[in-house]
């Protein structure tokens, strides 16, 4: 059993996002890991480990447009099933 069964990617479009405190607040208040935040300030791409997905969801998109979002049930990868 995954200790953090969804794999949560997407993109940010926006002004003056910064990578550091993104990614801060995401690990600061959403149970996670393998946390990815690389961009500069108009464009960032989110990786993240989580019971939550829509947490990380909802907090990018109060940055911005959110764009190419996957969510991946990596348990269910896993178990040999489609995610």
């Amino acid at each position: 059993m995954l200790e953090y069964k969804f794999d949560t990617q997407l993109l940010i479009e926006g002004t003056n996002l910064d990578e550091d405190t993104i990614g801060d607040y995401i690990e600061d208040n959403i149970k996670g890991d393998s946390l990815l935040c690389v961009g500069d300030e108009e464009l960032l791409k989110i990786h993240y480990h989580t019971n939550e997905p829509w947490q990380v969801l909802e907090y990018c998109s109060s940055l911005g447009d959110i764009y190419d979002i996957v969510v991946e049930n990596m348990q269910r990868q896993t178990d040999g099933l489609e995610g």
